[in-house]
């Protein structure tokens, strides 16, 4: 199909400096669990993004020194001329397809303790590190900020050497020395670089011309700021950063902005809608000749094209939408916008920094797989055999094995119970700020409704004995999973008692809209988003909650995808109790049982009804029927029976999707060993 000419200003290039980008598709630089220790994993990943049409691609943070050492977390890294090989490898990827490959030199000043190197940390000041680490940062003296700076040009330099097209300058996410020195709550020194505005933008400037001036000629020189920490007059204001912008106006080649923290710069859909940075980077393009690209979840071309017809942005900056779907450039650019994958704003991927391992993605299964698995995010291999599929469940894991066993030929027959595709994706997607969620649905419905070869029964429950009787070879199970009711999660290994009574509630009853009654107590000892989710639905009813949890903050998991802060304001704005450290050891009808994790004291809180959020149990009864009549099977001609998703066990979202991705890729496909994916092995050299 034919571009559609309301988005041809997408495709216009872009000059940068010395270098022109072929388009306005900028992935700016965003982390993923992998870094410097899995450089082909990092190069395989960029190099599928620059596949996918986007005109410049980031690393992450680039660690420029050992006392700039972010250990335990995996970034990039340029520390020496041994770290130059690895980061070659991702520019010859992403230049293999036409695309500007940029790096983000980073000092993380008093935001790294130094783990590995065991460097003492540096900062403007006397501080402690902003970890709870037990150390402090040391005050920089003028010798310091001159090794920084000479630290910062051979960074640039090596950068180049590398094969990079654009380097940067960083002072945003408040973890980035140049940003340290700008905030008056970080920088109380009383020389050159401290007191007023124009000292404290002193060593941002002169790193900015340094840079320039060493490899201007041959890289665009950008620079990563924040412009407002959302914290007050503490923070770096929107006010006084439109005098700092004021100030550097002209001397970097492009301007990159977004807020501060991350937390503020990448919220989730649950928080903020796409384009929500506009308010505080509008400013900056009245500012500056030079071009400017900023982020807000862009997923729609329409929200983009009026980003720049507005003359907020002349590039689209995008990390989650770039993850959720590397070639979301090329659709756009082929006439087919409604077949991207767009982010559902989980951050499920930024998870993968926080455990430091290979992130993922909710939408997009074959995120971090591109080298390891040798998984591209648009083609699968063609089918190997003439055998149809049979895939019970149409949730996030059948619906994905569906598709992409649909893709590669093969004949599928999806029975879905109920009347509605989605499974746990339909019914989460109600809850208050999760109906983007509803995306994991729409996209692959749409994408099974272009398949012929695919055939979609709705309310359809199986048996056995219909599954006997279907004929398909293969059978997929994605039965999915239900909340328990018992209590049984990770503080309980046995039934609390009185969680048998009518008034005990599970996720599943309240999403399918069982009458409750307040006050009521919300028992999370899940930790991931539910039981937030479900004490804020009832809220909103007009009900009186609390909400206990084992844990020292409620939904502690989001801890790792950046909302942990955004659920506990949310919650006590709403007037709902927080209980922490707390456990339920009993239900009695018109109270619950409280023990103290620590001393176990017990206490009593009234509550008409209990909603408990502890884990699930699989709806795996329709496998062990079917494997409990191995000779039914044979006759029947199927040939094999698997489950997938939460019937297998439960989890995310994303776990289930990644595990009807994997049936449907690698069926009839030769096993791969006991390690199904490449290592990146030292080559220890005695």
């Amino acid at each position: 199909m034919a571009r559609d000419p309301r988005y041809d200003i997408l495709f216009e290039p872009i000059k940068i400096g010395p270098v022109t980008a072929k388009n306005r598709f900028y992935q700016v630089p965003h982390c993923n669990g992998m870094g410097h220790p899995n450089p082909r994993a990092v190069a395989g990943m960029r190099g599928m993004k620059a596949e996918g049409g986007w005109a410049v691609i980031c690393t992450e943070e680039c660690e420029i020194h050992p006392t700039s050492d972010i250990s335990p977390y995996k970034e990039a890294r340029l520390w020496d001329d041994h770290d130059i090989p690895a980061l070659a490898m991702m520019c010859d990827a992403v230049h293999e397809h036409g695309a500007l490959a940029g790096c983000e030199l980073t000092h993380h000043g008093p935001s790294c303790p130094n783990h590995y190197s065991r460097e003492m940390p540096i900062g403007p000041s006397h501080q402690p590190v902003n970890s709870y680490d037990p150390m402090q940062a040391r005050a920089m003296d003028r010798e310091d900020i001159r090794n920084y700076r000479r630290w910062h040009r051979e960074a640039a330099i090596r950068a180049q050497r590398a094969g990079f097209d654009v380097i940067y300058v960083y002072a945003g996410h408040d973890i980035a020395m140049p940003m340290h020195f700008l905030q008056r709550r970080r920088n109380n020194r009383t020389d050159e670089y401290g007191g007023s505005l124009q000292n404290r933008v002193r060593l941002f400037r002169e790193l900015i011309e340094e840079t320039k001036d060493a490899v201007g000629h041959r890289c665009a020189v950008v620079v990563r700021y924040a412009t407002d920490e959302l914290i007050g007059p503490e923070g770096l204001t929107l006010e006084e950063s439109q005098d700092i912008v004021g100030m550097l106006a002209e001397l970097p080649d492009l301007w990159d902005v977004n807020v501060s923290a991350w937390y503020n710069d990448s919220t989730t859909s649950r928080f903020k809608p796409e384009g929500n940075q506009e308010p505080f980077i509008a400013f900056v393009k009245k500012m500056t000749s030079k071009p400017v690209v900023g982020v807000g979840r862009f997923t729609s071309p329409d929200t983009m094209v009026s980003q720049i017809r507005r003359g907020v942005l002349d590039m689209i900056g995008a990390a989650r939408p770039s993850i959720a779907d590397p070639f979301l450039p090329k659709k756009i650019e082929e006439g087919r916008p409604d077949d991207i994958r767009e982010c559902i704003g989980c951050n499920i991927c930024v998870s993968g920094d926080f455990t430091m391992s290979h992130f993922r993605c909710t939408q997009n299964p074959t995120m971090g797989e591109e080298w390891r698995k040798g998984w591209h995010p648009e083609i699968v291999p063609a089918r190997k055999s003439e055998d149809e599929v049979l895939v019970v469940g149409a949730g996030p894991a059948g619906l994905e094995c569906a598709r992409t066993l649909g893709q590669r030929g093969y004949r599928v027959h999806l029975a879905e119970a109920s009347d509605e595709l989605g499974g746990r994706v339909a019914r989460e997607a109600k809850l208050p700020g999760l109906s983007e969620w509803g995306r994991v649905r729409d996209y692959r419905a749409y994408q099974l409704g272009k398949l012929a070869n695919v055939e979609i029964y709705r309310g359809s429950r199986l048996d056995p004995a219909h599954i006997l009787e279907m004929g398909a070879g293969r059978v997929v199970l994605a039965t999915g999973a239900e909340w328990r009711r018992d209590g049984v999660g990770r503080m309980h290994g046995f039934a609390v008692p009185g969680f048998g009574a009518a008034n005990v509630f599970t996720p599943d009853d309240i999403m399918a809209g069982k009458p409750v009654k307040g006050p009521v107590i919300v028992y999370d000892d899940d930790h991931y988003y539910m039981g937030g989710v479900i004490a804020e639905k009832l809220r909103r009813e007009g009900h009186d909650v609390a909400i206990v949890t084992p844990a020292d903050l409620v939904s502690s998991w989001t801890q790792k995808t950046l909302e942990a802060s955004h659920i506990q304001r949310r919650l006590l704005e709403l007037g709902i109790e927080l209980l922490v450290k707390q456990d339920v050891v009993g239900f009695k009808g018109d109270h619950v049982d409280l023990a103290c994790v620590f001393t176990g004291r017990v206490t009593q809180r009234a509550c008409a009804s209990l909603v408990t959020v502890t884990a699930r149990l699989p709806n795996d009864v329709l496998h062990q029927k079917l494997m409990a009549s191995p000779g039914a099977l044979l006759e029947a001609g199927i040939k094999s029976v698997t489950t997938i998703g939460d019937a297998l066990a439960p989890g995310t979202i994303a776990a289930a999707v990644y595990q009807g991705h994997r049936y449907g890729r690698e069926l009839d496909e030769p096993a791969a060993g006991e390690v199904a994916f490449k290592r990146e092995i030292p080559n220890l050299v005695v």
